[in-house]
């Protein structure tokens, strides 16, 4: 959660999904999980990031994901004002970056590691 908020998430829902609605609508027999909804703060369109914490089934982490190299998702884009202050304000909080700050197509760009081996690139815009 710290990490999301740090990016300028607010918490706007919990809740505990289960039953067979929800199982079949995931595709995951037996569900049980924490739903949490994050927003982008001032956000238009609205932007909006739901996780997932499941208490069933068991789900181990899979270091694979980190990969970037991996067909499909593999990042999400955030843009931020000024990349050296949020990167502070990252490394404060324990967040680390997976790559050096590049200059490309008229950003800055970096690559920092998220919760659960997820790869977040932040740009900022020059």
């Amino acid at each position: 959660m710290k990490f999301f908020r740090i990016l300028g998430f607010e918490l706007e829902l919990t809740d505990v999904i289960s039953g067979d609605k929800i199982s079949r609508y995931l595709q995951v027999d037996k569900t049980e999980a924490d739903h949490l909804t994050l927003v982008l703060k001032d956000s238009d369109p609205r932007f909006e990031i739901q996780l997932l914490h499941y208490r069933n089934p068991i789900v181990i982490s899979d270091p694979s994901i980190f990969s970037l190299a991996r067909p499909g998702y593999n990042h999400l884009c955030f843009t931020v004002d000024n990349m050296e202050e949020t990167l502070i304000e990252l490394r404060k909080n324990g967040i680390h970056t997976r790559s050096d700050i590049v200059e490309y197509q008229k950003r800055k760009l970096v690559y920092i590691e998220g919760p659960e081996f997820i790869t977040i690139e932040l740009a900022e815009w020059l």
